[in-house]
């Protein structure tokens, strides 16, 4: 007997080719990847690179977020192809099989599946590996070898998660099967044939939800607000869409009937009345695959964004190869001899070193953090309000530093300012009264400045006030403390400059200027202090690229399996209804309807809904580009004209690709569907 289960799954595997070959080129492709990414995550390459421990991080999310994506598509699959078999399964059980043989029958299959998808799976990437890795590599900007290297441990991790998933599939088989009986088996096929009825409560409910996903998207200006509310837009969008695509599409099937000179057509009646037919279930598949595509969409893009924009972002954040800063607590003559110890100690070993300081920049600063709430600034901690939405990073200067830096000269006022905001922000204050100082009109707004450095990523806004009289200005706002007694603002003062020297050479002036630093011994009153830092562009380039390569690989990876998964989805949905269809098309041929007209009818009906998906998906990105571009400037890219240009040429790649697809499974639908009745194939 049990060499009978055998013959049964492998003869029906082989009879069900086409159903059962993209399912196992879907499980394979993804416990290839799952491997690739475990593998890279638990390698030895990346902890030979600095910043490897970022990238290690973001290859551990991707290989989470694969594994529930895994088991979530795979059940979807496994479910089309059980109700594909459920009539065949119904068949045996009439001819005399007990369903403990059936299961017997589904177990053979199980097991097979399991084990050809989990063993080719890690053999297809260990062949991909070294491709993935080299790639990997590339993106950071480091060097590695060509040998490959087999992974053990990720060979274990991916035969476990994958094993597990696939006892699942099998014992949601199993249930299956024993649940039904046998007539409900052999009806399987046409179960969940009687059309809905038009829900234009719930079609007006999706309608709402999308809706107020679009307010959010473009009506948020705050990122840190925008990344809070990002996942909140992300479930009304996949919940709009689920409810337009299951209940409006019936909806919108029901008017265009109505609609008699666009029903009473060839083409149009058959397709349309098909489509309100099976609209209720095929509804979630189309919103599903809509949803997808947006996810593949919105990654790219961003990623795309991130990677390319990453040398400006670290130019932005480090304006200068070497940047030395302090922390002071006050504006005394002993700190400003500090600061005079700290700037010789600099440039001493920089001579040292046999390189000389180019591009020079310095400034000082006030930093505090203030809660703006019209023309009023209250620092953190005597605010009367904590609205978060309001908080901002306040950064006051000498108007001599920003001649200093811009080259411009500005004539202002003693009681005005010139300002500069951080994320967009505009000032529509035309006065801004400092809490404990004075009340500074504003002259105008700086087109940029030179040196934003840890501002540029910083995720409340950054507002630069240029003042005249910077001590008047700072002086009261340096007196607040806290309940504790502690300054709620300080100093800070930055030394910045290029060299002529090598990468190689900045790192060791850097490591020269961190133990000078560390000898400087200061003469200071009892209330005051000094921190100083140094920071080195050549030294933090390397982890600021493994985030950056990181997050790109991973988009790409994750765009990748989203992409196989939309496709697959469309090749079965299309398969499924061609078998669906052609019985209905062979009753219409049957009463003289022509091949031409069953073409146009087919067009009509695989076009509408085909390119469906698609055209919302890119509602959905351009409705999300604002939101999109808020969450880049927590990453330091604020390139709105490249985050636009990404995206619309990963749509149109997207675009191109998803035609292709639907040339090719609409010619097998209409093979399936033109060919009944016909002796063809």
């Amino acid at each position: 007997m049990k060499g009978l289960y055998r013959r049964l799954a492998f003869g029906a595997m082989r009879k069900n080719y086409r159903y059962y070959l993209p399912y196992i080129l879907a499980c394979l492709g993804m416990t290839g990847m799952y491997f690739i990414l475990a593998a890279l995550s638990e390698g030895e390459i990346l902890l030979s690179f600095r910043g490897g421990d970022i990238m290690r991080t973001i290859l551990h999310l991707g290989c989470g977020v694969l594994m529930v994506f895994s088991l979530l598509f795979l059940f979807y699959t496994n479910a089309f192809l059980l109700r594909r078999r459920k009539k065949e399964f119904g068949l045996y059980n009439v001819l005399g099989m007990g369903k403990r043989h059936l299961m017997g029958v589904c177990l053979w299959e199980g097991v097979s599946v399991a084990l050809l998808s989990i063993l080719g799976g890690i053999l297809l990437g260990l062949l991909f590996s070294k491709a993935a890795e080299l790639l990997m590599v590339h993106l950071l900007g480091m060097r590695t070898d060509f040998r490959l290297r087999i992974n053990v441990a990720a060979m274990l991790q991916t035969a476990a998660v994958f094993g597990v998933i696939h006892l699942l599939l099998l014992l949601h088989t199993l249930y299956q099967v024993a649940r039904t009986d046998p007539l409900s088996l052999l009806r399987s096929e046409s179960a969940g044939e009687k059309p809905p009825r038009a829900n234009f409560l719930a079609a007006l409910l999706g309608a709402v939800l999308l809706g107020l996903a679009y307010y959010l998207a473009v009506s948020i200006e705050d990122p840190v607000t925008a990344l809070i509310w990002f996942f909140v837009a992300v479930i009304l969008v996949i919940l709009g869409t689920y409810l337009l695509f299951i209940s409006g599409s019936v909806a919108l099937c029901r008017l265009l009937q109505k609609n008699k000179r666009y029903y009473y057509k060839t083409n149009h009646f058959v397709s349309v009345s098909t489509m309100a037919f099976r609209m209720k279930r095929n509804g979630a598949g189309l919103a599903s695959i809509c949803i997808l595509c947006t996810m593949v969409l919105v990654m790219l893009a961003s990623t795309v964004c991130l990677y390319i924009g990453s040398t400006d972002s670290l130019m932005q954040r480090y304006p200068r190869q070497i940047l030395l800063s302090a922390r002071l607590g006050a504006l005394s003559a002993e700190e400003e001899e500090a600061l005079e110890a700290l700037r010789t100690a600099a440039l001493t070993e920089t001579a040292q070193c046999g390189l000389a300081p180019e591009n020079t920049l310095e400034y000082h600063l006030l930093e505090a953090s203030v809660y703006r709430r019209g023309e009023d600034a209250h620092v953190a901690g005597t605010a009367p309000y904590d609205e978060e939405s309001e908080l901002w990073e306040l950064r006051i200067a000498p108007l001599s530093d920003y001649e200093r830096l811009t080259g411009e000269t500005v004539d202002l006022a003693d009681d005005e300012a010139l300002y500069f905001a951080t994320q967009g922000r505009v000032l529509e204050e035309e006065t801004l009264r400092l809490q404990g100082g004075p009340a500074l009109r504003i002259a105008g707004q700086a087109e940029e400045i030179p040196a934003l450095g840890d501002d540029v990523a910083n995720v409340s806004p950054v507002l630069y006030l240029f003042v005249p009289n910077f001590e008047e200005v700072a002086l009261p706002l340096l007196a607040l403390t806290n309940s504790e007694g502690s300054s709620l603002a300080d100093i800070s003062w930055t030394l910045g400059f290029d060299t002529d020297g090598t990468d190689q050479e900045q790192m060791l002036l850097y490591e020269d200027i961190s133990q000078a630093l560390e000898a400087l011994k200061f003469d200071l009153p009892e209330d005051s202090y000094v921190h100083a830092r140094v920071e080195c562009r050549a030294e933090q380039q390397e982890g600021f690229y493994s985030l950056y390569g990181g997050l790109f690989f991973l988009g790409v990876t994750l765009g990748i399996v989203f992409l196989f998964a939309a496709v697959l989805m469309i090749y079965y949905k299309q398969i499924s209804e061609g078998y669906e269809d052609r019985a209905r098309f062979d009753i219409m041929q049957r009463v003289g309807m022509t091949r031409r007209e069953i073409r146009r009818s087919i067009n009509s009906q695989v076009l509408t809904v085909f390119f469906l998906p698609m055209l919302t998906a890119g509602l959905h990105l351009c409705f999300a580009f604002p939101l999109l571009y808020r969450l880049l400037i927590l990453f330091g890219v604020m390139d709105f004209a490249l985050l636009m240009q990404t995206t619309a040429l990963c749509f149109l790649a997207f675009a191109l690709l998803y035609t292709v697809v639907y040339r090719v499974t609409s010619g097998a639908y209409y093979r399936i569907v033109s060919g009944v009745g016909r002796g063809e194939a």
